[in-house]
């Protein structure tokens, strides 16, 4: 798909060959991975076994020789639709044509134990007519890189690659040639087949009862799961959505919570801006518990709480910004320089050298998250006092140093207000946490550098003559991530000088309702798009300031941006299409805070969870 130059700037839907863009899709996962089916039903996204494995199929980031699952109906100028039964990750892709129609549920068993292997079960249906499906099951083992031996058996296609081995299960009759294997059906209205994606090399098929009853348990987990959310407000739809997305990114074996279910996919069209997010950040965590919590989802906070707690260097009180799903350090960046790119986006990264920036900000999203967890929560140990103790002492001693920030810069590091701002909860919430439990703590001194940080957020970071807060000690420019100021409850949400902020950032940030994170120089080339995360916090902001009218036309407006599964990726183009990797973790959190807090501020009702 080619086009002038009179179509610069327009959506890279529009403007770049893309098969499959990042909104054409719907997500399915079991808590240990997570796959994207496209409109078409193509499989173009897959890590396998694990969120952080190397790809199986990964056709998003390069159409030919990235590896996917390919699936369809041969029905003439059929309507495409997706859905998921209702409450559920179950999906649903429909065709349908004048005379014919079928469907094919899509969706990832939730294994019983940890010991359990993870399959993929595709189940295809005709509700109308005669249909001839086409199946094309190509994957590329290691971020295609290696391309598997296929053996063909009856009603069996084995895909073999070192140590792992795929086998894909049907009856029907496969082909196999160049790494693929293919096949041709006919079915008629009513009737319906299964295909199973596993590990399994034996030659034993799952039967159609172990079928009917894995869907059938799928389905009833999710909705069961759902079902326990105490939100009833205005957007319960998208708030369920956004919760279930959160749930198919919780690792179920450690309860942490992926940023993203992806890697690779560019926040600017075409550009370097290619980041690895299947790791958790800490800087999510108190989004993650505090969302959760305001839902009634209690026992996946404290999971995430608990996981959060254990991440505490008993040593010195130095915290990671980022960690594997399991806990270990994330590996240093390498490009996978023969994958072509979304969109011609290079290089794709995977690993993440972020990992070793100094970020000061993680210190309060990790101090905010133990004291959530505790207030509304379990009571923290004794040795996890300890620990906290460590990191706010350290807290104590860095707080004035400069930093990569919140955006993770690849510039020189400065003097981040956010950074400050976070060091601030750090110690208050420290020491409400210790007074809460009645726990022993350095009082006087943490109560002095809470106050010092005060002092200095008010001195060196407004500037009198814009009217209004920076994002950096010494200059003029505006962050989105001051956002987080009323949010953690530092300024009053209407105080003069925080709502000349936010009337800065409205004329400067803020397109309509969509918000980018800010337009200072980061290191990188290219431009980014509006961020999801920001724009719901926008909204809250706006909430909080009593400017409901304005907040809610907002929100309906950014719901709108959704896909049709109303699920969100990190970023926006200028035309709302989807930027960065998908379903983003963050966008989701913050969405839910937004609907929760205008929700009841619209009906009267200010139901602060934050202390």
């Amino acid at each position: 798909m080619k086009h002038s130059k009179d179509d610069a700037g327009k959506s890279i839907v529009k403007s770049v060959d893309v098969p499959r863009p990042i909104a054409e899709h719907g997500a399915i996962g079991n808590m240990r991975t997570i796959a994207l089916v496209a409109r078409d039903c193509a499989i173009d996204y897959l890590c396998w076994p694990n969120f952080d494995s190397p790809t199986i199929f990964a056709a998003l980031l390069d159409p030919q020789k990235g590896g996917a699952f390919e699936l369809e109906p041969k029905i003439a100028n059929a309507r495409r639709l997706q859905m998921y039964i209702p409450e559920s990750n179950v999906l649903l892709t429909r065709w349908l044509g004048n005379d014919k129609s079928a469907e094919i549920t899509d969706l990832m068993p939730l294994p019983k134990s940890d010991k359990e292997p993870s399959s993929l079960i595709r189940r295809v249906a005709v509700t109308r007519g005669e249909v001839t499906f086409r199946l094309k099951c190509w994957p590329r083992f290691d971020y295609a890189r290696q391309t598997p031996k296929v053996v063909t058996r009856k009603g069996h296609a084995y895909f073999h690659c070192g140590d792992l081995t795929l086998r894909l299960s049907g009856p029907v009759t496969f082909h196999g040639k160049k790494g693929a294997a293919s096949a041709e059906f006919t079915l008629k209205s009513g009737e319906s087949i299964d295909f199973v994606l596993d590990a399994d090399e034996t030659p034993h098929a799952p039967n159609r009862d172990t079928i009917d009853a894995a869907i059938r348990d799928t389905t009833g987990y999710w909705q069961g799961w759902a079902k326990k959310s105490t939100y009833r407000g205005r957007w319960r739809s998208a708030v369920t959505r956004s919760a279930l997305a959160l749930k198919m990114l919780t690792s179920a074996e450690y309860g942490s919570i992926a940023a993203a279910g992806t890697f690779g996919l560019p926040e600017a069209p075409g550009g370097e801006r290619n980041w690895d997010y299947r790791a958790t950040w800490i800087r999510d965590a108190s989004f993650s518990i505090y969302a959760l919590m305001r839902l009634g989802y209690l026992d996946e906070a404290n999971a995430f709480g608990r996981w959060i707690t254990q991440r505490t260097d008993r040593s010195d009180g130095h915290v990671q910004i980022m960690y594997n799903m399991d806990g270990s350090r994330v590996a240093r960046e390498d490009a996978l320089d023969h994958l072509s790119g979304y969109g011609g986006a290079r290089p794709v990264r995977i690993g993440n050298d972020a990992a070793g920036q100094v970020q000061l900000d993680i210190y309060g999203e990790l101090l905010d998250s133990i004291y959530i967890s505790n207030k509304y929560g379990g009571s923290i140990s004794h040795e996890n006092w300890l620990a906290v103790r460590n990191t706010v002492d350290h807290v104590c001693e860095i707080w004035r140093n400069p930093d990569a920030g919140i955006w993770e810069a690849r510039s020189e590091p400065q003097e981040h207000l956010h950074s400050r701002l976070m060091c601030w909860v750090a110690v208050d919430r420290a020491l409400r946490l210790a007074q809460k439990r009645s726990l022993a703590a350095p009082f006087a001194r943490w109560v002095e550098a809470r106050n010092a940080i005060t002092e200095d957020i008010w001195q060196n970071f407004w500037n009198e003559e814009h009217g209004h807060f920076v994002h950096a000690k010494g200059g003029t420019q505006l962050d989105a991530s001051m956002l987080m100021m009323p949010l953690v409850r530092f300024i009053s949400a209407t105080d003069p000088k925080w709502l000349a902020t936010l009337d800065a950032m409205s004329r400067e940030l803020a397109d309509d309702s969509l918000v980018m994170r800010y337009k200072w120089q980061d290191g990188l080339d290219g431009h980014e798009g509006f961020f999801g995360a920001c724009s719901f916090w926008f909204v809250e902001c706006l909430a909080r300031a009593g400017r409901l009218q304005e907040a809610e036309i907002n929100m309906e407006k950014l719901l709108l941006f959704g896909n049709h599964l109303q699920l969100y990726a990190e970023e926006f183009d200028p035309r709302g299409e989807f930027l960065g990797n998908f379903p983003q973790a963050l966008t989701h959190l913050a969405l839910i805070s937004a609907a929760f807090y205008l929700d009841g501020a619209l009906d009267g009702k200010f139901r602060e969870w934050r202390p």
